[in-house]
């Protein structure tokens, strides 16, 4: 199975999008729209220090009455992030999502972020995987 590190190695935009913990909500929301992703990571230099998602701001702000241009990221990001080392594969990712009820993964090497994946990149290269087994298995059943 294809390990964390090929994936990233071969994901089209493997941009860090990040923000400071002094942003406010309302930054984080704008780069997420700009970028097009579900979550940001939040670094303190280059140290992970919490996430932010789309999923934080439903339930931790918006719903509570907190005003995303007011309310600093700190107070609505995830703290304990789960995090995947290179060399994982794509079935710990799996594990990771399933069991911890999470949609995105900063990918940690030597303490340092080197790139994020989502529960749609672990899928969609699954699925690109099982469609090379087919046509390999295709070729050779009939030739």
């Amino acid at each position: 199975m294809l390990s964390v590190k090929r994936l990233l190695e071969g994901k089209q935009v493997n941009r860090l999008c990040s923000l400071t913990p002094d942003k406010m909500v309302i930054d984080a929301l704008d780069l997420m729209s700009r970028e097009n992703i579900g979550a940001v990571m939040i670094l303190e230099g280059e140290r992970l220090v919490g996430i932010f998602s789309e999923r934080d701001y439903a339930r931790k702000g918006i719903i509570q009455g907190r005003k995303a241009k007011t309310t600093p990221v700190t107070e609505v990001m995830t703290k304990n992030v789960y995090t995947v080392s290179p060399e994982k594969s794509l079935e710990d990712c799996m594990q990771l999502f399933s069991d911890k009820h999470i949609r995105h993964l900063p990918v940690v090497s030597d303490d340092q972020v080197v790139g994020m994946l989502s529960i749609g990149d672990i899928v969609t290269a699954i699925i690109k995987e099982q469609k090379e087994h087919i046509q390999f298995l295709e070729k050779y059943i009939s030739s």
